[in-house]
């Protein structure tokens, strides 16, 4: 029931047809009798301006912020969480007194499914990135920041991995190296865990991210694809004795912790959960 007091939230991005978050945002609204709508919001880059603008008079209560806008959004806001701050994107805006205050609950979604779907905690752990994109940018400050150890990042465009393993460096004083191609082939560092943050595996016939020969047995291979859940390099990872984690959890927990942002609630996270797995059930 929508009525004269029902709160809206909603997410920009374009295009957003293909979003899972109205579906995920409004079974929390039921499950806790709470008066509110999730709706998304097509907005085109050089109209981005204008929707930020829009928030406040309209009366929206908060939106996520998804491609291509994470970065572009950052001079509309007022004021940017320590998280979005480091990692120079926003994925969420909190409406507080008149203000637009800019998150990053990526990276924080990756490590709460990390700790809570996988029973891995990254303190002293050591981490492979493949891909270096918007995503690997989130998780990397966040593993930095729940002391991670080490974090090894390889993209094709060795340039774009060696700025992120800088700012990393640089931002949170945590060792992050840029590898080369040939270092995974003959000289790959031991790690504890291997992350494709590449859009690999998301099309049937998709290689695989990385050799399987990385993989080794007592490994979390983690893929960031979420759709399907169970990908090419979770069941290679699988036949290989290395433990698997798929990018539902990401994708659940980064839309949990902006809805207590928002809300003030504890959010309903199996009913959350289950929203998300009807929705990839159907398509």
């Amino acid at each position: 029931m929508i009525s004269g007091r029902t709160a809206v939230f909603g997410i920009f991005g374009y295009p957003v047809e293909h979003t899972f978050s109205p579906g995920m945002h409004n079974a929390a609204f039921a499950e806790i009798g709470m008066e509110g709508c999730y709706v998304p919001f097509a907005v085109r880059p050089e109209a981005l301006r204008d929707a930020v603008r829009s928030i406040i008079p309209l009366g929206i209560r908060g939106v996520n912020i998804t491609v291509p806008h994470k970065e572009k959004v950052l001079p509309f806001l007022d004021e940017l969480a320590e998280d979005a701050s480091l990692i120079g994107a926003v994925n969420t805006i909190e409406v507080v007194r008149g203000r637009l205050i800019g998150h990053n609950t990526d990276g924080r979604g990756f490590v709460r499914s990390l700790r809570e779907d996988a029973g891995f905690r990254p303190k002293g752990k050591a981490f492979l990135m493949i891909g270096t994109g918007g995503a690997a940018r989130a998780i990397s400050f966040s593993l930095a920041l729940a002391g991670a150890e080490t974090i090894f990042l390889y993209d094709i465009d060795i340039a774009k991995a060696t700025k992120l393993a800088r700012d990393v460096r640089t931002r949170t004083g945590v060792s992050a190296t840029a590898l080369k191609a040939k270092a995974l082939r003959t000289s790959m560092p031991d790690v504890d865990a291997i992350i494709n943050a590449t859009p690999l595996g998301m099309k049937r016939g998709d290689p695989l991210p990385f050799s399987r020969d990385l993989i080794r047995a007592g490994n979390l291979i983690c893929d960031l694809v979420y759709n399907p859940p169970a990908t090419r390099l979770l069941t290679v990872a699988r036949s290989r004795g290395a433990e698997t984690l798929s990018g539902i959890g990401m994708l659940l927990y980064q839309g949990v912790i902006a809805f207590e942002i928002w809300t003030g609630k504890k959010a309903p996270v199996n009913i959350m959960r289950q929203a998300l797995a009807r929705q990839m059930h159907r398509g």
